[in-house]
């Protein structure tokens, strides 16, 4: 069985810490109005006094290279984003990649304990022993250090710049972790 890619959006594959005036290179602009998102802005306006604005659409930048060369990788993929089920009818579509599994966020969300990202436990526990690897850009030493006394199995804890997004060194890392699994 191959390990797991678990992907975030936000960060490895949108880069949005990057310069809001200046797209990455190979990246393109899409404006995406999710429910999710839709709703989240709609709560905003209301709650700044503003209820009969519309909202607008969320800025993604994606690179599509990025969806063959996750197929290309040997894992198993799946979302560990905030997006959820909206990931694989807003984002997949754009990177060329199939429906794939996703977490299911417990809302509402658990408090940090020690530094430790609220996402961290449940992705171990949707791991189910499994080998994984999880790109994100809030993965900190603690998460590390907590996933490897909770997992059984190998796990990399793949910090991604923001700022650049998923590059080619983070996908020649993840192949060279996964074939030393074997």
């Amino acid at each position: 069985m191959r390990p797991l890619l678990l992907l975030d959006v936000d960060g490895p594959l949108n880069p949005c810490a990057a310069k809001p005036y200046r797209r990455p290179e190979g990246y393109q602009t899409h404006r995406l109005m999710t429910p999710r998102w839709k709703a989240a802005e709609r709560r905003r306006l209301t709650a700044w006094g503003l209820p009969h604005r519309q909202p607008r659409p969320l800025r993604v930048w994606l690179d599509p290279s990025h969806g063959p060369a996750l197929a290309a990788l040997p894992f198993d993929l799946a979302w560990a984003t905030t997006w959820q089920e909206e990931a694989n009818a807003f984002i997949a579509p754009l990177l060329g990649l199939p429906d794939l599994p996703y977490i299911t966020w417990s809302e509402p969300r658990p408090e940090p304990d020690d530094g430790v990202f609220w996402k961290t436990p449940q992705i171990v526990d949707w791991a189910q022993g499994r080998p994984f690897a999880w790109v994100d850009d809030l993965i900190t030493d603690a998460d590390r250090a907590w996933v490897a006394t909770h997992h059984p199995a190998p796990a990399l804890l793949h910090h991604v710049d923001p700022k650049a997004g998923l590059t080619a060194p983070d996908f020649a890392h993840l192949a060279a972790w996964s074939n030393s699994l074997s």
